[in-house]
């Protein structure tokens, strides 16, 4: 299938206003005020800018639940989900309730060879072991009806928190936090589930140590300083806050900003917890540059690499550990299962594009590629979808056995910007009844599970859904550009502005620029990439440039169209910078 050629737009400019200290320079404001930062505390916010927990639905029911568990010492378990968010989630909810005073609080995470997705019913029988008195449902729940009625049916106590968009139906929890509910008024409704649980805890502790306590968490230095008052500082959890809200590619708006600067903050100070210390370690990243890329490509994917192809209980164990030794231990150990998921993700993704080899963009199967094979690991489906989507600019649904020669498959969806993707479900499953056992998500990503059997009916009535609402304007895939660079812009000062001034990610995008160079030289690096060297109209010295995973056996044009990004090169040093490519055209 050939690939749709991505056009390259630029964003509009907005007006520069307000007061901006010197050492922010003229094009890092430019960036922001694009963004809609009119000062620099909008462009980056502090922990005072946080929003109160007022507002979250659920929370007195529970907080009523959390306080009588504490005082009548219940065992609490915190059940966690197989991703990173919902990974650090699990972390944040253990930790903090310990800080709180908890001392019965264990934790457990499905399996997702074993349970499947959430709360199952089949999980519950699993953590009767453990006889709990009250489950924490962290980054799931919402969509969890039958594990929710299975714990409630043996006499537990349960309580939901999540983010994920709920259905008409609410499952019958004692108390469901989540911003999405209707009526809720809490103003960001895009928090991760770890941020849900986060500002759980901060209610909680004003329950248990009076109205100021909130403020405690803004007063606390991030640099490792004690709260003035003895109270327990749940600054400390920021650090694992900020890695499953970026790592969950949540829209960054300006409560999320707060949460990840800060948690980066904490972890540039070298003041994370031993888990995600022993992570920077292994990826090979400097703690004092931390960025949002390196927690999105580098720590987050090894954290959910445990839940895709083994247990995520190995995750959370090198969360939760304080022994450095440990962390290490466990740290490397997800780096080899990450290797592991790289390696069957490559040979995935290649079997997925040589299925849609002989297909034509106006086929009704290219419009929205329904995807599986008998051999696919279900744990990698959700990474196939989304690098065929981003091939594409199509949305894809793939799927995967649940577990080896199993009637149940496992469905990963990925969107595009105007195709809600939960709702497209809703609406193939509300057509068809009994289709599809059960799904949940959000507006550009979602699962699904069915029955092999009825896989061809779903392909069709998925792709009819999508041909019936999928505007043909949709499918044109764009990048959004900051414009042109000026040429005394290309230098070190401005590669670690740029890099320094985030955090970039979703709703706050990295700035990317754009122009024309001459390519005076180029060679392949490892199998994939391309190494190029790139001469501006209006400079003398060439331009070092890369541009991952570009190789397709066709040498590149003498003259190229770029879309990049700027960064410094760490690897050469001293004053050298790179052009990171996201995208080339002709010309």
């Amino acid at each position: 299938m050939s690939v749709p050629d991505r056009r390259i737009l630029r964003r509009p400019q907005a007006r520069v206003a307000g007061a901006w200290p010197e050492r922010v320079p003229p094009l890092l404001r430019r960036i922001y005020a694009a963004r809609g930062a009119d000062c620099y505390e909008q462009a980056q916010p502090k922990l005072t800018m946080l929003l109160p927990p007022d507002g979250l639905s659920g929370l007195d029911a529970a907080i009523d639940l959390l306080d009588a568990a504490i005082r009548d010492d219940r065992h609490i378990v915190v059940v966690g989900d197989f991703d990173c968010d919902g990974a650090t989630a699990c972390a944040v909810g253990v930790r903090g309730l310990r800080m709180l005073g908890a001392r019965r609080v264990s934790h457990a995470v499905p399996n997702r060879m074993v349970h499947g997705y959430g709360l199952s019913p089949a999980l519950v029988e699993e953590l009767a072991a453990l006889q709990p008195d009250l489950l924490l449902t962290v980054d799931h729940g919402i969509a969890c009806h039958a594990g929710v009625a299975a714990a409630r049916a043996r006499g537990w106590q349960v309580l939901v928190t999540d983010h994920h968009l709920p259905g008409e139906v609410l499952p019958a929890a004692d108390a469901i936090v989540n911003p999405n509910l209707a009526g809720d008024v809490f103003p960001s409704k895009m928090l991760a589930g770890v941020g849900v649980i986060f500002y759980l805890l901060l209610a909680l502790r004003r329950r248990l140590h009076g109205d100021h306590a909130d403020r405690d968490v803004n007063a606390a230095a991030v640099d490792g300083r004690a709260p003035q008052r003895q109270r327990p500082d749940l600054s400390r959890l920021l650090d694992l806050v900020a890695v499953g809200t970026i790592a969950d590619l949540v829209p960054l708006d300006a409560n999320n900003r707060v949460l990840a600067a800060a948690g980066l903050r904490r972890l540039r100070a070298g003041h994370g917890c031993a888990g995600l210390r022993a992570l920077v370690e292994v990826c090979g990243r400097d703690p004092a540059r931390l960025t949002a890329t390196d927690i999105g490509f580098a720590i987050g994917p090894r954290l959910n690499a445990a839940g895709r192809l083994e247990d995520m209980a190995l995750g959370i164990e090198c969360l939760l550990t304080d022994d450095l030794e440990r962390a290490r231990e466990l740290a490397a150990v997800l780096d080899r299962i990450n290797a592991e998921r790289r390696n069957v993700q490559r040979s995935m993704t290649d079997e997925a594009e040589a299925a849609l080899s002989g297909a034509r963009l106006e086929d009704a199967s290219a419009l929205a590629p329904c995807l599986f094979d008998p051999g696919w690991h279900p744990g990698v489906v959700g990474l196939v979808a989304s690098k065929i989507k981003e091939r594409l600019h199509r949305p894809v649904v793939a799927f995967a056995p649940a577990e080896p020669g199993s009637a149940l498959l496992r469905g990963s969806a990925r969107s595009i910007p105007g195709f809600h993707i939960r709702d497209a479900l809703a609406a193939v499953a509300a057509f068809h009844p009994g289709l599809v056992e059960r799904f949940g998500g959000h507006a550009m990503a979602a699962g699904l599970s069915l029955q092999r059997e009825k896989l061809p009916l779903f392909e069709q009535a998925w792709q009819a859904h999508a041909a019936g609402c999928l505007d043909p304007a949709l499918l044109q895939g764009e990048l959004l550009s900051d414009g042109e660079l000026l040429p005394q812009e290309f230098d070190r000062f401005h590669a670690e502005a740029l890099r320094d001034g985030g955090p970039w990610g979703q709703g706050f995008p990295e700035p990317l620029f754009d122009g024309h160079f001459d390519v005076l030289d180029w060679r392949t690096v490892g199998e994939r990439h391309l190494k190029l060297q790139l001469r501006h109209p209006a400079r003398r010295e060439p331009l070092a440039a890369i541009q991952f995973g570009a190789w397709q056996g066709v040498a590149p044009a003498s003259q190229l169209h770029l879309a990049y990004r700027l960064t410094p090169d760490d690897y050469r040093g001293g004053s050298a910078i790179q052009l990171v490519v996201e995208h080339a055209l002709p010309g």
